[in-house]
C-alpha cells in the first residue's frame, strides 16, 4: 500500500472511531471532521498533491475532473459517499460516512407506526424532507430495512451513488447507481417501471422529468419513495410543485393531492451531551388535506397541522418541545430552530402543565 493510500486508509479509520459524519479534506491544509455536529480538526499534516492525485485514481475520477460524485468503500469495509471539488485552483473533498448496519426507526427517533403505514401502502408517493445533513437517506433506509422484514416487495432503487447496501430477506431488492448502472435518475427511474417493482426508492426528485415518471409510477399501482430538500412538510409539496413549468402546476398539484401517501420533514441538531437528535414532522394525506393541496392553499394546509390528529400528523414545534422535555436539546436551541419561538414558549408551558397532548 502507498503512503497516499494509507493516508486515506487511516482518515476512515479516524471518522469511524470518532463517529464523524463527515470528512473534509482541502489540499495544503489538514484533515478535518464534523463531529456531533461540530468540525474539529485532529493533529495531522496538510494533505498534499499526492494525495489528491491518489484519492481521484481509488474514485475512478479523470485527473481534470471539477466535480465528481461517487462511493468509496475503506479497506476495513466502511463505506462513504464521496463528491470531488475544486477551490481556488486547489482540489477538495468531503467523504460522508455511511452506517453499514440500517438502523431500526425507533433508534432514529421516527415516528414509526406512522411510517410503517405509509410503507404498507400498495401505491402512492412518500416524501422525506430536509436540508442537506439531515439524515434522509438514513430515514429511507430505516423505511425500507423494516418493509423488508415485514412484506415481499420487490423494491428497485435508484442512488447517488448507492449509500446503504440491503441484503434480501423478504423482499427481493435491484439497486441501481447512477453513473455506473443508469445514466440520469429520471432514466433509471423510467426503466424502472419495466423492471416489475412493487416500490420505487428514488434518491431524489431532480426535474420536471422525474418527478412526472415518479407520478406516473405511483398512479399505475407502484409506491414511490423519494426526497425533496426542504425546510418543513408543507414546504415540501411547495418545492416539488415549483419543479414543474409554470403551465403544469395546476396539473402537477392535482396528480399530488391523489397520489400523496404523506410526507415527513426532518432535522438534525446536536445534543448537549453528545450526538445528535432528530427532529420532525410529518402529515398524512387524509381528508381536507388532499383538498388543500390541489388547491394550493398552503396556509391552510400549516393551520390543518396544528389542529390535526396527532397520531397521523404533527408539527416540529411539538417535536422541538418533546426533544426539550427529554432534555435531548436545550431550550436554547430548540427556539433558534422553531419557526416561531413564542409559539415554542407557549407550547413548553403546555406540556408543564401536562397540557401539550391538546391541540
Amino acid at each position: 500500500m502507498t503512503d497516499t493510500a494509507q493516508q486515506l486508509e487511516t482518515l476512515c479509520d479516524l471518522a469511524e472511531q470518532h463517529q464523524a459524519a463527515d470528512i473534509l479534506l482541502h489540499e495544503n491544509y489538514p484533515a478535518r471532521f464534523r463531529i456531533a455536529g461540530r468540525i474539529e480538526t485532529l493533529e495531522m499534516e496538510p494533505l498534499r498533491a499526492e494525495f489528491f492525485d491518489s484519492l481521484w485514481d481509488v474514485c475512478n475520477a479523470p485527473r481534470a475532473a471539477l466535480d465528481h460524485d461517487t462511493s468509496f468503500v475503506s479497506g476495513k469495509g466502511v463505506r462513504f459517499r464521496v463528491n470531488l471539488l475544486r477551490f481556488l485552483g486547489a482540489r477538495a473533498s468531503v467523504l460522508r460516512r455511511i452506517s453499514t448496519e440500517i438502523p431500526s426507526m425507533e433508534v432514529l427517533g421516527l415516528p414509526a407506526e406512522v411510517l410503517q403505514a405509509w410503507a404498507l401502502r400498495r401505491s402512492g408517493i412518500i416524501l422525506i424532507s430536509g436540508p442537506t445533513g439531515s439524515g434522509k437517506s438514513t430515514t429511507l433506509a430505516a423505511i425500507l430495512g423494516w418493509l423488508n422484514g415485514q412484506a415481499a416487495r420487490h423494491v428497485v432503487t435508484i442512488e447517488d451513488p448507492v449509500e446503504f447496501v440491503f441484503k434480501d430477506n423478504l423482499s427481493v431488492f435491484t439497486q441501481r447507481e447512477v453513473g455506473i448502472d443508469t445514466p440520469t435518475f429520471a432514466e433509471g427511474l423510467r426503466r424502472s417501471l419495466r423492471q416489475n417493482p412493487d416500490v420505487i426508492m428514488l434518491g431524489e426528485v431532480r426535474d420536471p422529468v422525474s418527478a412526472n415518471t415518479a407520478f406516473q409510477a405511483a398512479e399505475t399501482g407502484h409506491l414511490v419513495i423519494t426526497t425533496v430538500h426542504s425546510a418543513n412538510a408543507v414546504d415540501s409539496i411547495e418545492r416539488l410543485n415549483l419543479i414543474f413549468p409554470p403551465n403544469e402546476r395546476d396539473a402537477a398539484r392535482s396528480i399530488l393531492s391523489e397520489q400523496l401517501v404523506g410526507v415527513l420533514a426532518q432535522k438534525l441538531l446536536p445534543r448537549p451531551d453528545v450526538g445528535m437528535a432528530l427532529a420532525c414532522e410529518y402529515m398524512t394525506n387524509e381528508g381536507a388535506v388532499s383538498r388543500m393541496i390541489e388547491e394550493n392553499r398552503l396556509a391552510d394546509l400549516t393551520e390543518n397541522m396544528l389542529r390535526a390528529d396527532p397520531l397521523r400528523t404533527r408539527t416540529f414545534l411539538h417535536s422541538l418541545a418533546e426533544l426539550v422535555r427529554s432534555g435531548k436539546i436545550t431550550e436554547e436551541l430548540a427556539q433558534s430552530v422553531a419557526n416561531s419561538p413564542q409559539e415554542l414558549s407557549r407550547a413548553l408551558r403546555g406540556i408543564s402543565s401536562n397540557t401539550s397532548g391538546r391541540r
